[in-house]
C-alpha cells in the first residue's frame, strides 16, 4: 500500500496545523518540525544569511516638536520634558498644573500655600506675622451665628477696631491696647446682639434688663469708654431679642431683630414700625449690606437661605424709605448665608460652604456665581482694601483668613484666591469669625471663636485653686485659657488650666483672699478662649510655603523627574526645595540662601518613575532681620519619559510549498506557501497585536507587524520545492 503523501498532512495531525493555520491559539509549540520562529501562531524557518541579516533596534520614541507653549522652552527640544512657572498671581485652586489643556487657564495658578504673598506678579514673599492681643469667650451660638464681630474705627487719632464678643464690646487699638467700651455682666445682663457705627457713634441692640425684657437700642460716641453712659434711643415692648443684625447704610440704620426688619435714623428717639415681618418666626437674619439702588438682608431658616432686597422709594423729596421685601436670591438647599458685603460692584456672599460672588445690576438685582472657594468652616466676615477682599474662613482648620483678588476674574465670577494671614500656633478646632482693618491702616485684625467645653458641676474652691468636674471628657490641657461663666462672682472669669484629667481640670484663682467655697449651681459654662490677632507692622512670618500643582505633562505615562531649579533673591533668609509625590510624601532636596546661590539640583526622590509629581518651596524668614525674607521668582523642572522603550526586529524567513528543517524533516504541500503569505498579510492588515516567538532562544513578545516584504525566489536546495520565496518581516514590540 502506498504511503501518505506530504500534501496530505501527517497521520497525527491535519494539514492546517502543518501550514500554521491554527485556530484557538496564538502561540506555536514545535513537535516533529524544528521551526525557528512563529508569529501569531504561524511557524517559520529563518532564512538568515550575510545578505539577509536579523536586525534588532530601538524604535523611535520621540517625535519632532515645536515650542508653542505660553511659557517658553516647554517642549522637549533637547531630550528633556520641561515645565516652568514664573508667576503665581492667579492664586490657588488647581490639582494638576497642565496649562496647555485650556490656554491661559492655570498658567499662573498653584495647588496650595500658607503664609506667603503671591499677588505681585513674578514673585512670592512671606506675609506679615500676627500677634494675639486679647482673648474671646463666646463660642458659635446654638443658632449657628458667630458671637464675634469686628468693625474698622478711628477715635481720638487712634486706629483700631470695635470688637463685639457676646456681653462685651472693646476698642482694640492697632498696637494691641484694649479699651473696654461696653461691659455687660453674664448672668445679669443680656448680650449685645448686634452693633454698628456711623464713624463717630456706635449703635447696638440688646434687651432691657428690667422686668419687661423688651428690645432696647442704645448709642454711645466712639471716644467713650465703659464709664461713659449710653443713651437709650428707644425700646419696643413685647419683643425679646434672641437674634439680631444691624448696619448703618445709606444714612440710616437697618436692623433685623428676630423675624422683623426696621429702619430708623441715627437720631431716632421713638420706636419705629417694622417695614417687613417674615412669616417664619424661626428665621435667622445674619447680614445687611447695600448697593447703589437697594438694601439687602440675608437670612436662613433651617436648610433654606435667601437674600431679601429692599428698594428705596420717596414721593416727598425727603429721605427715601424702604419698600416691601423682594427675594433677590435663594441659595442651594443646605447652603446657609452668614455674611453679605457689597464692594466694587460685586456682592460677596459668605456661606457655610465657602464664598461666592454676585453681580449687581442697575436695578439692584443680583446674579451669583459658583463657589470661588470651598472652605472647612463657614465664611463669617469680609474686609476690603484696594482690589482685595479678606474672608474670615480659617486656614486649613486653623485661625486665619483667605484673600480674593477682585481684579482678577478667572471667568464666570470665579476670582483668584489664596490663603493669607495665618495664626501659626498649631491649634485646630477654632473658627475664624471676624476680620477688619485697624482704622485707616493696612493692618488686618481677625478673631477666632472660643470653643465650648460643656457645662460643669461639683465646683469647689480651696486655697485659691478651683477643681471642676465635667459631665464628659473636656479635652483641656495644662496652660489652656478658659472662661467660666454662670456660677457666681467667685468662679466667673478667665483662668489658665493648671491640671487636667479626662473629667476634671483645675485652675488658679487670680484674686487673693478668696474664701473656700462650694458652689452647687445647676448650670455653669466653660469655654476655651479664642484670640484676637493683629497683623504685624512689617515682621514676617517665620516660614511659609507654596506647593505647585502636580505636573504630569498632559499624559498619564510614567516619567522620570530628574532636575529642578528655583529662581529668586536669597540675600535674606532661605528657601528649601522639596518634591511631593502622589501620596503627599515630601522629600527635601536643597536649600538656597546667601551662601548657596540657586543651582539646578538632581531630584532623585522619589526613586522610581511617577505618573505625576509636585514641588514645594518653603520660605524661611531671615535669622537676623525679622522684617526680611527670601523672594521666590519661579522654577523650572525637567523630566524624561519613563515608558519602556519599544524595539523593532527585522528578519527573513522561508515561505515555500515544501520546506526542510535543520534535521531534514520535510513539511508542506502544493499551495502552502501562498496560503501562509496571505494569512500573514491578513494579520498585518488588521494591525492587531500578536505573539512573536523566537523558538531558538525561547523569547516571546507581544508585537505588531509593521511591514512584510516578499521576494519570490528559486528554492535554495532540493529540500525546498514549489512556489515560494523569502519573506522579510518587520515587527515592533508593544
Amino acid at each position: 500500500m502506498a504511503g501518505r503523501d506530504i500534501t496530505e498532512g501527517r497521520a497525527t495531525r491535519a494539514v492546517a496545523v502543518d501550514i500554521g493555520l491554527v485556530t484557538g491559539t496564538s502561540v506555536w509549540q514545535n513537535t516533529d518540525v524544528a521551526y525557528d520562529t512563529a508569529i501569531g501562531g504561524m511557524p517559520f524557518i529563518y532564512a538568515i544569511s550575510d545578505n539577509r541579516p536579523y536586525i534588532r533596534q530601538t524604535a523611535p520614541y520621540r517625535k519632532e516638536q515645536f515650542d508653542n507653549q505660553t511659557e517658553p522652552g516647554e517642549q522637549s527640544l533637547t531630550g528633556w520634558w520641561i515645565r516652568s512657572q514664573s508667576s503665581f498671581h492667579d492664586g490657588t485652586g488647581i490639582e494638576f498644573y497642565d496649562p496647555a489643556i485650556i490656554p491661559g487657564e492655570g498658567t499662573f495658578r498653584f495647588k496650595d500655600s500658607r503664609a506667603v504673598d503671591v499677588w505681585e506678579q513674578g514673585q512670592v514673599t512671606l506675609l506679615n506675622n500676627t500677634a494675639s492681643t486679647h482673648y474671646t469667650t463666646g463660642p458659635i451660638a446654638s443658632n449657628g451665628r458667630a458671637m464675634q464681630h469686628a468693625r474698622s474705627i478711628k477715635w481720638s487719632g487712634t486706629n483700631g477696631v470695635l470688637f463685639l464678643d457676646e456681653y462685651d464690646v472693646d476698642k482694640i487699638a492697632v498696637d494691641g491696647t484694649v479699651t473696654h467700651f461696653i461691659d455687660y455682666n453674664a448672668g445679669t445682663d443680656d448680650k449685645v446682639f448686634a452693633i454698628c457705627d456711623d464713624g463717630t457713634t456706635a449703635y447696638w441692640v440688646t434687651n432691657d434688663t428690667g422686668p419687661s425684657g423688651k428690645l432696647e437700642v442704645n448709642k454711645k460716641v466712639l471716644t467713650g469708654t465703659e464709664a461713659t453712659t449710653a443713651t437709650v434711643m428707644f425700646t419696643i415692648n413685647g419683643i425679646t431679642v434672641t437674634n439680631a443684625v444691624m448696619e448703618y447704610v445709606k444714612d440710616r440704620i437697618v436692623m433685623a431683630a428676630n423675624n422683623k426688619i426696621y429702619e430708623f435714623a441715627s437720631s431716632a428717639s421713638t420706636s419705629p414700625t417694622a417695614v417687613y415681618t417674615h412669616g417664619d418666626n424661626d428665621i435667622i437674619f445674619t447680614s445687611v449690606t447695600a448697593s447703589g439702588t437697594a438694601i439687602y438682608v440675608a437670612g436662613y431658616s433651617g436648610v433654606q437661605s435667601m437674600i431679601f432686597k429692599f428698594v428705596l422709594n420717596t414721593s416727598t423729596g425727603a429721605m427715601p424709605s424702604l419698600t416691601s421685601a423682594i427675594t433677590a436670591a435663594e441659595m442651594p438647599t443646605g447652603e446657609v448665608i452668614h455674611k453679605i458685603s457689597y464692594y466694587l460692584g460685586y456682592m460677596l456672599i459668605g456661606t457655610n460652604k465657602g464664598v461666592r460672588a454676585a453681580l449687581v445690576d442697575g436695578n439692584g438685582s443680583i446674579t451669583y456665581g459658583p463657589l470661588i472657594v470651598e472652605t472647612s468652616q463657614p465664611c463669617y466676615d469680609f474686609a476690603f482694601r484696594d482690589k482685595y477682599a479678606w474672608c474670615a474662613t480659617g486656614v486649613d482648620g486653623e485661625g486665619g483668613v483667605i484673600r480674593i483678588n477682585l481684579g482678577n476674574d478667572l471667568g464666570n465670577l470665579r476670582f483668584a484666591y489664596a490663603n493669607d494671614l495665618w495664626l501659626d500656633n498649631g491649634v485646630t478646632g477654632y473658627y475664624t469669625t471676624a476680620c477688619a482693618f485697624a482704622g485707616e491702616t493696612d493692618r488686618l485684625v481677625f478673631a477666632t471663636t472660643a470653643v465650648n467645653r460643656g457645662t460643669i458641676t461639683n465646683k469647689e474652691l480651696t486655697s485659691n485653686v478651683a477643681t471642676l468636674t465635667t459631665s464628659s471628657a473636656h479635652n483641656l490641657a495644662v496652660d489652656d485659657s478658659i472662661w467660666v461663666e454662670g456660677v457666681d462672682s467667685t468662679f466667673n472669669g478667665q483662668y489658665s488650666v493648671t491640671a487636667a484629667t479626662t473629667t476634671t481640670f483645675s485652675y488658679t484663682k487670680a484674686a487673693t483672699n478668696v474664701a473656700s467655697t462650694a458652689v452647687s449651681s445647676a448650670y455653669a459654662l466653660v469655654n476655651e478662649t479664642g484670640t484676637i490677632n493683629i497683623e504685624s507692622n512689617g515682621v514676617k512670618m517665620t516660614d511659609g510655603y507654596l506647593q505647585t500643582g502636580y505636573i504630569r505633562y498632559n499624559t498619564l505615562e510614567p516619567k522620570n523627574f530628574k532636575r529642578l531649579l528655583g529662581r529668586g533673591d536669597f540675600t535674606y533668609g532661605s528657601m528649601t526645595l522639596e518634591t511631593v509625590d502622589a501620596d503627599g510624601v515630601e522629600y527635601d532636596l536643597i536649600s538656597y540662601d546667601s551662601a548657596i546661590s540657586p543651582v539646578e539640583v538632581t531630584t532623585n526622590q522619589p526613586p522610581t518613575s511617577q505618573e505625576y509629581l509636585g514641588y514645594k518651596f518653603i520660605l524661611y524668614r531671615d535669622g537676623t532681620t525679622n522684617t526680611q525674607g527670601p523672594i521666590f521668582k519661579g522654577y523650572q523642572a525637567k523630566a524624561t519619559i519613563a515608558t519602556p522603550r519599544q524595539r523593532t526586529m527585522r528578519f527573513p524567513v522561508y515561505c515555500f510549498d515544501v520546506e526542510t528543517d535543520k534535521y531534514n524533516v520535510l513539511v508542506g504541500y502544493e499551495g502552502r506557501a501562498f496560503e501562509r503569505l496571505a494569512q500573514l498579510e491578513t494579520i498585518e492588515q488588521d494591525g492587531d497585536v500578536v505573539t512573536w516567538q523566537d523558538l531558538i532562544t525561547g523569547e516571546s513578545r507581544q508585537v505588531v507587524i509593521e511591514q512584510i516584504n516578499f521576494n519570490r525566489a528559486t528554492p535554495p536546495d532540493r529540500g525546498f520545492s514549489g512556489y515560494g520565496g523569502i519573506i522579510e518581516i518587520t515587527i515592533r514590540t508593544v
